[in-house]
């Protein structure tokens, strides 16, 4: 009999959380498909989105050239720039956008085209990046005009699109994404080119970080960037369903307690479920008692420490459940949000660490 856990990627919803991500910005969007699509399958994501997505984004080459690999012929930018002279020249070859946000990549560009070590009849697509204020990568403000002159002056880039990062868009109530926005624009004003600045918060709650060009990642697949819904992020959909079934039942007496460490002890009679699934499937290890689960389609919790490959639930409220029950652990009944809280981390890292257990696609 086949294990019973597995996450459920529903692609009609991918879609409809790009197309709201693309009306709510306006402009084009590049949908990220970094760490294989949050979790969720980049060839696949890629394919479902292929016909509407105005291009995709990864972390690193390999990645780009996995989704070529697999048929898709989108437009593709590397969000850590190339590494080395072997990744601009793939970049050339597969016609793979890639970021430039420091003087060393710069000064490679230069070199390769220089010495003639890339192919002088074609020209890359550089997405040139500012740190606005998240101090982690990017040129600084004052050096952008500069860097945008040498990649003109080498003749073999393309229009350049003039980029930065948020570091609070998710905090609504902080000045610090307006403060960003001001300096980028203000670095920026005499350069020309389209511009891209929103990710996926910045999309959901900072009208004036719309430009030419949307990142949109988490949002993608369901899961809310903000501390509390708006108007805009309410209508995602989740995209992916992590669920599995209940395999044994039994019974806690008051003052049994249960699993390892006995953390969970009874205080009345109570019914348990042994579900198959675990830490090592990517289940958070540190969602303790109280972390919500759906059996069979009624809220209820986890009980006790979860297992390397199984967790208990608490059946007692939950008429007719038992052995084959259905349990979500996250999806359309319970947020991916709600048990990352739960289990003092963020949805991202949940959805970026699902392993083992099988993805099926609908």
């Amino acid at each position: 009999m086949t294990r019973p856990a597995f996450a459920h990627i529903d692609l009609h919803a991918l879609r409809h959380n790009y197309r709201l991500a693309r009306e709510v910005h306006g402009g084009r969007a590049l949908a990220v498909l970094k760490a294989n699509a949050y979790g969720h399958g980049a060839v696949q994501c890629a394919g479902a989105l292929q016909a509407e997505a105005d291009g995709f984004a990864v972390a690193f080459m390999e990645e780009a050239v996995a989704l070529r690999a697999a048929g898709i012929q989108s437009p593709i930018l590397v969000l850590e720039g190339p590494f080395d002279s072997d990744a601009l020249r793939i970049a050339q070859a597969l016609k793979i956008w890639i970021v430039v946000h420091q003087d060393a990549q710069l000064q490679m560009l230069e070199k390769e085209f220089s010495r003639a070590g890339l192919n002088q009849d074609a020209t890359l697509q550089v997405w040139l990046k500012a740190d606005s204020g998240m101090r982690r990568a990017g040129f600084a403000l004052a050096d952008m005009p500069q860097a945008y002159a040498r990649l003109k002056a080498t003749g073999k880039v393309n229009d350049i699109v003039l980029m930065t990062h948020f570091a609070k868009a998710d905090e609504p109530d902080s000045d610090f994404t307006l403060a960003q926005i001001k300096a980028f624009d203000a670095a920026t004003a005499d350069l020309p080119g389209p511009r891209s600045l929103g990710n996926s918060a910045g999309i959901l709650a900072w009208t004036e970080a719309r430009r030419d060009w949307a990142r949109p990642g988490i949002l993608l697949y369901g899961a809310d960037p903000l501390p509390s819904p708006n108007a805009h992020s309410q209508p995602l959909q989740a995209v992916m369903t992590l669920q599995s079934q209940v395999f044994a039942t039994r019974t806690l007496q008051p003052g049994e307690a249960l699993g390892y460490g006995g953390r969970f002890v009874a205080q009345h009679p109570t019914a348990v479920g042994l579900v198959a699934i675990g830490y090592a499937d990517g289940y958070p290890r540190l969602a303790s008692t109280g972390t919500p689960v759906a059996i069979d389609g009624v809220r209820s919790q986890v009980l006790g420490r979860v297992s390397m490959d199984m967790l208990t639930v608490d059946l007692t409220d939950v008429p007719g459940a038992g052995i084959g029950s259905r349990v979500e652990l996250w999806g359309q009944q319970i947020s991916v949000n709600e048990v990352a809280h739960c289990a003092g981390t963020i949805s991202y890292e949940l959805l970026c660490n699902v392993k083992r257990v099988p993805l099926r696609y609908t």
